[in-house]
């Protein structure tokens, strides 16, 4: 089935009681049994729902999986990958990354007795010296977080599986239209389904996917036993999202490099971080295992005062200052005081996230707006 057919039908099941197309929210806490323990496959709603039901096999489809598990956020997904581990192990997790999940890593489960190895995976030989017996994850996200760099899932996960390491991929930025990591070799899919997959933002939700159905059985009880799951009107919202995901990646893929192409030619934008350029160090690897390469990019203005930033930051008209990414609406961000304020100063420096580094997610307007409106508070 092609990409567009599916993300239309996957999941969609006519309602047997009304014929409804759209899949009905269930809002309900709990469901009547005819005797006990003899129910119609659902019994409380943190446990099974029917509207995340159908979002989680939609999930699953459009990653190219067998098994998804919907959450509350994507931070709450990523707390459940966390918890599948045990006092004294160890993750090697990229360096350049989300700073909730940085945040989620260092001030909740290192005091629990995990240890996290923050690593350059530009080059995926940098995980090599950090594995040990104690080592049981790889966390990685392609394109980063805000620095669009590149990993190679393929070369992570041929790392990984000789000495028996879950790979985990935050596939926010590319989503299952550009990029499946399942089929790369990585064991499990994380998204924020706040972004590309709701596409609207107008819903807060994470999920994970994966093909293993052991790995499922575990995280499935961590969901049911932590509780942080999404309600039905959220997994609604998701799948109405997912219908139309293809063509909203398509023209954010097309906005984007509009975008990223007019910023590099000028004169007063110092680089501009977009995977889609050839001579983007993982330019080769993105063209490899992505479809393109999204509407996600980050610039720095010539004059690197965070004066200079600011300035352009609350000049835009069309692009609104932001958190999140991935809606149908231009957003325009500033990394080191809102997505990752988390991060101490010293440790975004040596990553390479500047004060000054200003991230863009583009939507699906007219390229020639968004354009022009950067234009103008660039000035």
């Amino acid at each position: 089935m092609k990409l567009a057919t599916k993300y239309i039908h996957a999941g969609a099941h006519p309602d047997p009681s009304t014929g409804a197309i759209m899949t009905p929210i269930y809002q309900t806490s709990t469901y009547a049994q005819e005797a006990p323990g003899k129910h119609k496959g659902y019994e409380y709603a943190r446990s099974q729902n029917p509207t995340r039901a159908a979002l989680e096999e939609a999930l699953a489809a459009i990653e190219n999986g067998k098994h998804a598990l919907s959450f509350s956020s994507g931070v709450a997904a990523t707390d459940a990958v966390i918890k599948l581990l045990e006092p004294g192990d160890e993750v090697i997790a990229a360096s350049d990354m989300y700073g909730g999940t940085y945040r989620l890593f260092t001030k909740v489960f290192e005091k629990f007795g995990i240890k996290f190895h923050y690593v350059n995976m530009q080059d995926a030989n940098n995980i090599k010296p950090f594995i040990n017996d104690k080592t049981k994850l790889i966390w990685t996200e392609t394109p980063t977080n805000p620095l669009m760099n590149i990993s190679d899932i393929a070369a992570i996960a041929a790392i990984a599986k000789p000495n028996k390491i879950l790979v985990c991929v935050d596939n926010t930025f590319a989503s299952p239209y550009l990029q499946n990591p399942l089929d790369l070799g990585a064991d499990i899919v994380m998204h924020s389904g706040t972004k590309y997959l709701g596409g609207h933002s107008d819903v807060i939700h994470g999920c994970l996917m994966m093909n293993d159905d052991s790995l499922r059985e575990k995280l499935y009880f961590i969901q049911k036993s932590c509780g942080a799951v999404p309600g039905p009107q959220d997994c609604f919202l998701v799948l109405r999202g997912i219908k139309t995901l293809h063509l909203r990646m398509q023209r954010h893929c097309e906005n984007g490099a509009k975008v990223a192409h007019f910023l590099r030619n000028h004169p007063k934008v110092g680089k501009v971080y977009w995977c889609g350029f050839e001579d983007h160090p993982g330019y080769a690897v993105a063209k490899k295992q992505m479809r393109d390469f999204g509407g996600m990019l980050s610039f720095t203005l010539k004059d690197e005062s965070t004066e200079s930033a600011f300035k352009v930051l609350s000049s835009t008209k069309i692009f609104s200052l932001a958190e999140s990414l991935g809606g149908v609406e231009s957003l325009i961000n500033h990394p080191a005081t809102m997505t990752h304020a988390s991060i101490p100063r010293e440790d975004r420096l040596k990553n390479g996230l500047s004060d000054s580094l200003i991230r863009l997610s583009v939507g699906v307007e007219d390229a020639d707006d968004l354009i022009e409106d950067l234009n103008q508070a660039i000035g």
